[in-house]
């Protein structure tokens, strides 16, 4: 073997045996536990950042080592393809969005094989293969069947000059990310899938998931938003709105309804179209609502304000008239897209009643104040529970009594009811673009739409296509959207929305167990490796993916395809990666960012920076830690890294720098020791291969220098095993890194047969089995070249001996006074009397007691002794 450290050749011998003998390649086995260890799968960029450096390294680190304990692993590979990114790099690039996915994944996928990531390559996948949505393609057909699919009205976001939906977070400012227009609200028939028809269930069972993190949990709860309150009708007034109806109204505080004094109602509620056709002031106020996201977070921080429609409404209890607004804080895809205002009780209603001179009527006092008109209205809302006052017979009630009796008396007059509803809204799928999986369905201008039958799946995208940016190509494909009617032959038309990409996402694990099946989305391999045992990816996953996925395997399970209700048995959300980043406000006022090449840095003791300067002017610019990213110019290429220390070193040191649910800091000078470790490694290594420790067994009676060195390693081992089950990585790394120092001060004797020589080769086996599933490369061909078997991973895991954990001696420290003078070693089953006699004995008892006797004598089992004089 080579005397010096080659980080190149040591994993290209590693990488070349691990595929010639396809290691990671798992196969069903009913005869061992199997261990499905996923991380979430990366969509095809271009390069690999750290962030997927470190999610995937956690994984493989799972992965190797459930390996070798045993379990029967399964760790594959694959591409969520589809999306914008795609179509946008089309237009820059004056490509077509397929040609720049496969070559992206393609590069990506050398990355990942430059890692060693032990990777079952034979189920890759590619959700934008046809082979692939076919069957999700095939699902959506049987969903709509059973209703879990359907079509409605959506309300979109709309660039009136780029002829296209955009994504929320495409609208910047109220204007299209690309061509700077206003953005406007249109409503268009999109198809949903009823994720509300398993609220109940997603909410109740994340109770049963312990090994998830409470705060994903909780996220998801907040989501899906489970609220208990009532269902209040207001009756129409004939005179102003000219017909008999009501509108709908859910609250979770109807004890405040008597405090009611508007209702407001969204832009796009029929009541307000109503009123607009015959008020040019309201009907332009209602178009300007219409520009501007659709998103809550977009409402929450405009500016709110509305317009009176000359509408009236019937309070249901008091019969007071109450006026109908238009508000641009209400949302139409919410609810019933109304909501009853108490300015008393609600912050929003009080500021908007405050803007507008609405009145405000306070129902509701805390329970122990007296209620008074002196002190109502307060300056602000009141939005606690309390005592009800101002509220006819409801007086004096607390919250409960008041909803109950409230709610009681709306269902006497048929005007409300007790109900439960979720803030999580169906789920619609449609989107007005290109690079996705197309939607499919017929449109028969005889036979309405339908499904395309099984025969005809799937439905392909052509993938040769010339994007302009202005609407999806598919439009005016008639080589795509032309076909006959499945039941009358006539000429019909193919459905041009494609799937939200979330769905390809929502099934994926699922495929990879069954990943060359032609006859079925998922199989019976589908049951033997699912759930998914252990799931890795980001806390920004924790709603949307997530909640998709647990519906998307319900929905399965509700078809047929599978037992399974849960996705994932364990989660786990690693930390971002962050590092220093250089920025200056420029003269227009935006943040520049600056690459750290062009930036001195002054450190301080610890090396930590605590100014810069840019080497072009010498001005000073803000030193911070951000999230690597490219826009932050901060980001390390992890293909430069490899290239100049090796994929053990990266790996190292993402594990050892933070436990994986942690933030992790890059710290050059960090990747820099965990080189120097390895290259320590290596050269121990080296000394130690061709001798004949690796096939002796270690001594029973070892001398006292060896058997504290021996206790020592399996005393880390013990640790190191504690810290796996735990996920604490980086402790492990810790402790492989203390049992190499233990090992270097071993002294190395002459004789290939010493003692010393057998400890070393015990120890180091030890080390190499530790550093395997972090450091596979170097552990791996040391493993080899040290005689101790061919292949690292088909070695028993190693676990502490407890011969080699006893001690003859023990080594208490000793104090006179509580003040530490000295050490006394004394046999390990040595008794009190023992331990007392020896530590009167000491030389340092004689000397610091200086003749004074002893009044007595603690001892501290296993630790101190302490003789007070």
């Amino acid at each position: 073997m080579q005397d010096k450290y080659l980080p190149a050749a040591v994993e290209a011998a590693a990488q070349q045996y691990w595929e010639s003998v396809s290691a990671f390649c798992a196969v069903e086995d009913s005869a061992r536990p199997k261990y499905y260890c996923l991380s979430m799968f990366p969509y095809p960029s271009g390069k690999l950042h750290m962030g997927h450096v470190r999610n995937y390294t956690i994984g493989d680190v799972l992965a190797r080592y459930h390996h070798m304990r045993g379990y029967n692993v399964l760790q594959p590979m694959g591409w969520d393809a589809f999306g914008m990114p795609a179509e946008n790099a089309a237009i820059q690039n004056r490509t077509a969005p397929a040609k720049w996915t496969y070559a992206n994944i393609d590069y990506m996928r050398g990355q990942l094989k430059r890692l060693g990531f032990a990777v079952d390559w034979s189920r890759e996948i590619a959700t934008c293969r046809p082979e692939y949505y076919r069957w999700e393609q095939w699902l959506f057909t049987r969903l709509y069947e059973k209703g879990l699919i359907y079509k409605k009205l959506g309300t979109v976001n709309w660039d009136p000059v780029d002829e296209t939906v955009l994504a929320n977070e495409q609208v910047i400012d109220g204007r299209g990310w690309r061509s700077g227009a206003p953005v406007e609200k249109r409503e268009i028939p999109m198809y949903y899938m009823r994720i509300t028809a398993y609220a109940d269930e997603l909410l109740a069972a994340l109770d049963d998931l312990p090994d998830w993190p409470e705060r994903v949990k909780l996220m998801q709860k907040n989501w899906i938003g489970r609220s208990e309150g009532v269902e209040v009708h207001f009756p129409y007034e004939l005179a102003s709105i000219g017909a008999a109806g009501v509108l709908k109204v859910f609250t979770t505080r109807a004890d405040t309804l008597m405090g009611a004094t508007y209702v407001a109602v969204a832009a796009e509620h029929p009541l307000a179209a109503q009123a607009a056709a015959r008020d040019p002031a309201l009907a332009a106020f209602i178009e300007e609502c219409r520009k501007g996201g659709v998103a809550e977070a977009d409402l929450a921080a405009v500016e709110k304000r509305g317009m009176d429609t000359g509408l009236r409404v019937v309070h249901p209890l008091s019969g007071e008239y109450l006026p109908v607004w238009v508000a641009n804080y209400v949302l139409m895809g919410y609810g019933e897209g109304a909501v009853m205002a108490v300015p008393a009780h609600d912050e929003r209603d009080f500021a908007f009643a405050a803007q507008y001179g609405l009145p405000v009527r306070t129902v509701v006092c805390s329970t122990r104040d007296a209620y008074t008109e002196a002190v109502a209205p307060w300056r602000d809302a009141y939005a606690e529970h309390g005592r009800l006052v101002n509220s006819a017979e409801y007086d004096g009630m607390d919250f409960q009594e008041a909803v109950d009796a409230i709610a009681a008396a709306l269902a006497a007059k048929g005007l409300g009811r007790k109900r439960v509803q979720f803030r999580l809204r169906d789920w619609g799928i449609s989107r007005q673009r290109y690079w996705g999986c197309p939607i499919p369905i017929i449109h028969c201008e005889r036979c309405g739409e339908m499904p395309v039958p099984d025969a005809q799946l799937p439905v392909v995208l052509p993938e040769d296509v010339e994007m302009t940016g202005r609407s999806s190509p598919l439009a005016k494909m008639p080589s795509f959207y032309a076909c006959a009617c499945p039941k009358c032959g006539q000429t019909a038309r193919r459905e041009t929305d494609t799937m939200d990409t979330f769905v390809e996402s929502s099934w994926y694990f699922l495929r990879y167990a069954a990943h060359d099946s032609r006859d079925a989305m998922v199989d019976a391999r589908a049951d033997y490796w699912a759930p998914v045992d252990q799931y890795i990816g980001g806390i920004e996953h924790a709603i949307l993916h997530l909640l998709y996925s647990r519906f998307f395997t319900r929905a399965l399970r509700d078809c047929g395809l599978t037992r399974l209700s849960e996705p994932f048995t364990r989660l786990l959300t690693q930390g971002m990666v962050v590092a220093n980043s250089y920025s200056r406000a420029d003269g227009d006022g935006r943040e520049r960012w600056f690459d750290p090449a062009d930036v001195d840095v002054a450190i301080d003791e610890r090396g930590r920076p605590i100014g810069a300067t840019l080497k072009a002017d010498g001005r000073p610019v803000t030193v911070s830690t951000e999230k690597m990213s490219k826009s932050k110019n901060n980001g390390v290429d992890p293909q430069a890294l490899i290239e100049q220390y090796g994929a053990d070193t990266a790996r190292l040191f993402i594990i050892f720098a933070a436990p994986p649910e942690q933030q992790l800091e890059w710290s050059d000078s960090g990747v820099e020791g965990a080189s120097r470790f390895l290259r320590r490694v290596w050269a121990f290594g080296h000394g130690l291969a061709g001798g004949a420790g690796a096939r002796q067994a270690v001594s029973a009676a070892l001398a006292t220098g060896l058997a504290s060195a021996r206790r020592e390693i399996h005393t880390h081992l013990r640790q190191a095993n504690h810290d796996f089950g735990k996920h604490q990585f980086n402790t492990v790394a810790s402790a492989a890194m203390k049992i190499l120092n233990t090992l270097e001060k071993l002294p190395r004797a002459a004789a290939a047969d010493s003692a010393a020589e057998a400890v070393a080769a015990e120890g180091f086996s030890i080390l190499l089995r530790l550093l395997s599933p972090i450091a596979p490369h170097i552990a791996h061909v040391l493993w080899r070249a040290c005689g101790y078997g061919d292949d690292i991973l088909a070695a028993p895991w190693p676990e502490p001996l407890a011969a080699a954990l006893t001690q003859d001696e023990i080594e208490l420290m000793l104090q006179i006074n509580g003040k530490l003078r000295g050490s006394l070693r004394v046999a390990a089953a040595a008794g009190k009397a023992d331990i007392e006699a020896a530590a009167l004995d000491s030389e340092a008892a004689r000397k610091f007691m200086d003749g004074h006797p002893a009044r007595k004598v603690v001892i501290v089992p296993g630790r101190l002794v302490n003789i007070v004089v």
